[in-house]
């Protein structure tokens, strides 16, 4: 028999042992340690149903925070732009609110002429 690797798959075979240890009065001596798993059985059940709720609970949670989160953007961009309006789109008071003011547009270097670097020899 394959060794049991899923949680779920332990448990079973747990259980298993324990009906098997629970027919065989012959058995007897082994009632400790048949209690110790019975108990560890029954705190293994609770705990995969406590981790399934927190689980769902999560993902709730993560679906609401992108939710929010996303809110959050569209009402920061709509603010910046606001504050844009303002202040006035080059006003250096908008780095304030970490928005980059307008400052021009730099000037195109004019391209030089390509050189020639072969020789005539």
């Amino acid at each position: 028999m394959a060794k049991e690797t899923t949680y779920a798959g332990m448990l079973g075979s747990w259980q298993r042992w324990l009906a098997s240890l629970s027919v065989n009065e012959d058995l007897e001596y082994l009632q400790v340690q048949r209690g110790k798993l019975e108990a560890l059985a029954t705190e293994g059940q609770d705990l995969i149903r406590k981790q399934s709720e927190l689980l769902a609970a999560k993902q709730d949670l993560s679906k609401r925070l992108r939710e929010v989160m996303g809110e959050g953007q569209r009402l920061v961009t709509v603010l910046k732009g606001t504050v844009r309006q303002h202040y006035g789109i080059s006003s250096e008071k908008l780095t304030e609110f970490g928005v980059q003011p307008f400052r021009g547009r730099r000037r195109k270097v004019d391209e030089l002429p390509a050189v020639n670097t072969t020789q005539a020899g």
